[in-house]
């Protein structure tokens, strides 16, 4: 590939002026992960892989070669000289372009061990870079190697109290070097070791098929530790294993895993006269019931401080009247390491303004939608009964309206939805509730006796699963900004351990939702870690013949042929967009049967056409619907193309899904295009998208469709007509194709229906629908689906792209849209490969444009029909501005 050097380039309309600012500083190993983590403790995969990165700007450096060692003595690592046979593993030289690696040696790693591990890279020079010493620590690498069992309390699985368990231990005098703690529950633990907890966390451990796989943690648990006596509790929540009443429509209540929360654990602790000592789970713990009265995923927790057992938590306690625990069944056979972030506080909320109601009622507005709980700060008299109802709406009386996302929702004495309810001790109080979230920007605190409360009483914990920030997008436009920070926010919102619709009606992961919104997720998120977690979850959801459910994880609910392919897609579509962010193709290992069996299993059901028809199409359109058999027969097309792509990655014969797909390309062009006119099945915004996002359209035809596609929407005063489907594949398509004024108009759009309109209404996240019910009905102002307008201003304004054919951006498509109407954008991505930067200002009658190329990539920067490549480092280009 050419490389532009320090020159100067005379060049006309929509050329550039290019100063390459060349350095040439010291190239240096930096980020380096093991298994996309840093200095993990929890590792137990057999092949662990790893990965890394370069710091500097050199425009020269290519590296050509690695060498990574492991080795259970970081000194091995420092003196070089050391005997390769002393090494736990030495890859040996290996001709590779790509900065990945993977554990490959013939000794099984061993468990509850701390390596090192080091990598020498050579470039195509021959100059040699060593990398820091890294580590990583493997937990249980044989599950046969757990000393604890599953243990719970005595009582049924329909009884509301939660179980608590405590053990009372002694630690030794002597120093303690290391102390791990490994736990898992069916739903959720919260552990504390002498009354402080084990992790800023919550609800841990992830949600799975929980007959199928369950995740365990590993925290180090050192600092939690004293000489003497000490004591590990826990408390144990039902989340989605145990919905003991029948309050939504999921069939959770039915679930064939449902049963008495339960949990294990081992504590670990190395000292440094080189003894040790473990404390398991086991029938000597102590268990009873108190405060904790009940807890439901979707109604809430139900708190009565006045049963509380004060100091249960620490040592000292007596808890001879305490019943032991019991030994119980795992709720299944395979217990493995949560490897993806848990659970955290991302942000504490204050309250921007607080309406009393009386002085019994209370409505605090937080000013933001969010997925989490809040805590209260309370002081009354005992037994005051205290509720805390979330709601995403506010009515002008200032009451709460709850209408938009109970519609589900089937009440119980003591159970309203989204609503956590607090019994009061006497005195000053604090309540914050442990096995529940809610979606929510208002909450109504109501009590069954006066009370009194200031704007700081309550306080609202914005919670979602931990992954990394790595994009930042801003522009000109402030409505732009404000879609983004929504968008944002919206997906957040929808993090918890499983990618979600909404934080609040449902909390289902349901696939569509979740490929549709994979772009946008990852160019804002390191997000590898949490979607090959939910694609192990999509193996455990199949049936023996083929079936996947909408909703990932179920237990029955959701296998329905309305739901169907275009929804389904997400197995292919997920791997797809891992392997195009990373590189990596193991979440394509993972689902390869799975995707094997759905394939055949669509095989059998296909009609006289060799295609197959039903389920939903493009969900949530404004006006216009179209087709659902033209969508689903797409799809089906593009089940079979990435299959194909599958399998030419995994080395696998790959032929009869490149010639299927073929066939389905063929079939939709001969049946739903009209040539003549130029447009696909009922010529909605939605199928001309659909068609050339896909690749769909011949070449020749293209243009037309495109220039169809944008006909259609002037016709329509410029006002989008789509739902899920069309608010993907519109904007990226018109962009394409050389309407991206016209998109850019598109997305600015304040009129209803708009991404605008949403935010001139107040929304702080994104609406479930374009037609928002005036009697609040079933309409979520939280889903992330139809919020890809995110993804499209990094890749369509900024320009920053992955090249399908050197995916994980070792080469890098830069492909900025001066449109109209923007004075300047600003973009950055920290890929797995370095950061990316693509920032442009108009100047006078110029746009000056400003790339930065992370180390080892390289760059095409496409503007019109013109192309320059670059190498790493940082660019200055300049275009005349027409």
């Amino acid at each position: 590939m050419k490389k532009m050097n320090c020159r100067f380039y005379a060049l006309l309309a929509l050329e550039a002026i290019l100063f390459c600012a060349c350095k040439n500083n010291k190239v240096e190993v930096a980020e380096m992960f093991c298994e996309y983590s840093e200095h993990p403790i929890c590792i137990d995969t057999p092949n662990p892989r790893f990965v890394w990165n370069y710091s500097s700007l050199d425009d020269k450096f290519e590296q050509g070669e690695y060498r990574l060692r492991i080795a259970v003595d970081k000194y091995l690592l420092n003196n070089q000289s050391a005997g390769n046979g002393r090494f736990i593993w030495d890859s040996g030289v290996i001709k590779s372009e790509e900065p990945i690696g993977r554990y490959i040696g013939t000794d099984k790693l061993a468990s509850h061990t701390k390596y090192y591990w080091q990598v020498t890279v050579s470039d195509k020079s021959g100059n040699t870079i060593v990398s820091p010493i890294d580590s990583f620590e493997t937990a249980k690498m044989d599950q046969s190697e757990w000393n604890g069992v599953w243990i719970t309390d005595n009582h049924d699985k329909d009884f509301n109290p939660a179980p608590m368990l405590r053990k009372s231990f002694v630690v030794n005098d002597s120093k303690i070097q290391q102390a791990r703690l490994y736990v898992s529950a069916a739903a959720y633990c919260k552990m504390s070791i002498n009354g402080r907890p084990v992790s800023a966390s919550v609800l841990n451990p992830g949600y799975t098929h929980y007959d199928k796989r369950n995740l365990y943690s590993v925290f180090d648990v050192i600092s939690l530790l004293e000489s003497g006596e000490n004591v590990i509790s826990a408390v144990l929540g039902n989340g989605f294993y145990n919905e003991i009443a029948s309050v939504a429509t999921w069939d959770f209540e039915k679930a064939r895993w449902r049963n008495r929360a339960r949990m294990i654990c081992e504590l670990q602790i190395k000292y440094a006269d080189g003894s040790s000592q473990i404390i398991n789970s086991d029938d000597t713990w102590k268990t009873t019931t108190g405060p904790y009265v009940q807890n439901n995923i979707y109604g809430g927790d139900m708190y009565d401080a006045r049963l509380e057992a004060k100091g249960w938590e620490k040592p000292g306690f007596d808890d001879s009247s305490w019943n032991n625990a019991i030994q119980v069944d795992a709720p299944s056979s395979l217990l493995t390491s949560q490897v993806m972030p848990a659970i955290e506080t991302e942000r504490e909320i204050s309250a921007t303004s607080m309406k009393n109601i009386g002085d019994s009622v209370y409505v605090y507005n937080f000013g933001i939608n969010m997925s989490g709980f809040c805590r209260l700060s309370i002081k009354g008299e005992k037994g005051t009964k205290v509720t805390l109802r979330h709601a995403e709406i506010q009515k002008a009386d200032g009451n709460i309206e709850m209408g938009n996302i109970d519609i589900y929702y089937k009440p119980l004495p003591d159970m309203a939805f989204q609503t956590d309810t607090y019994i009061l001790n006497g005195g000053e109080e604090e309540f914050i509730p442990d096995f529940t979230y809610h979606g929510f920007q208002y909450v109504e605190v109501k009590a069954d006796r006066p009370i009194q409360l200031t704007q700081e009483s309550l306080k609202a914990i914005f919670i979602h699963t931990a992954v990394k920030p790595v994009g930042r997008f801003s522009c000109s436009n402030d409505l732009l900004n404000t879609i983004w920070k929504a968008t944002n926010q919206s997906y957040l919102s929808n993090l918890m351990s499983i990618p979600t619709d909404c934080p609040q009606r449902e909390k289902n992961g349901w696939t569509a939702d979740a490929h549709i919104s994979m772009d946008l997720g990852l160019l804002n998120y390191n997000g590898i870690t949490f979607y090959e977690k939910w694609i192990n979850d999509f193996v455990d959801n199949q049936t023996a013949e083929g079936r996947i459910s909408g909703i990932i994880p179920s237990s029955g609910w959701g296998y329905d042929d309305w739901i169907g392919p275009v929804w389904d897609a997400a197995m292919f579509i997920i791997p797809m967009a891992i392997y195009n962010y990373y590189g990596d193709t193991k979440s394509i290992e993972t689902i390869w049967p799975v995707c094997e069996k759905y394939l055949a299993y669509l095989a059998a059901r296909e009609d006289a056409d060799g295609t197959v028809t039903y389920g939903i199409g493009d969900w949530v359109f404004y006006d216009t619907q179209t087709p659902t058999d033209y969508t689903t027969t797409c799809y089906y097309y593009l089940d079979n193309l990435y299959m194909s792509r599958f399998a030419r990655l995994l080395g696998k014969d790959g032929a009869a899904y490149g010639k299927k797909a073929e066939a389905l390309k063929a079939f939709i062009n001969n049946h739903y295009f009209d040539a003549e006119k130029g447009l696909y099945a009922n010529g909605s915004q939605a199928a001309q998208g659909v068609a050339l996002y896909l690749g769909i359209v011949p070449a020749e035809y293209e243009q037309k469709v495109a220039d169809n596609l944008s006909i259609l929407l002037k016709n329509n005063q410029n006002h989008l007509d789509f739902g899920m489907l069309g608010s993907k594949t519109v904007l990226r398509m018109l962009t394409k194709y050389g309407h991206a004024d016209q998109a850019y108009e598109l997305a600015i759009q304040e009129d209803s229906p708009s991404w605008g309109n949403w935010i001139k209404r107040g929304l702080t996240t994104l609406a479930e629908t374009w037609k928002l019910s005036p009697s609040f009905k079933d309409a979520s102002l939280n889903h992330v689906f139809l919020g890809d307008i995110d993804a499209w201003m990094y890749n369509a304004l900024a320009g920053i792209n992955y090249d399908e054919q050197r995916p994980g951006f070792k080469h890098i498509l830069i492909q900025p849209h001066f449109v109209k109407g923007l004075d300047w954008v600003k973009a950055e991505y920290h890929s797995i490969k370095g950061l990316i930067r693509s920032e442009w200002k108009r100047s006078g009658n110029e746009v000056l444009l400003n790339v930065t190329i992370p180390v080892n990539c390289t760059a095409t920067v496409e503007v019109g029909e013109k192309k320059i490549e670059l190498a790493s480092g940082e660019h200055r280009l300049k275009f005349l501005n027409e």
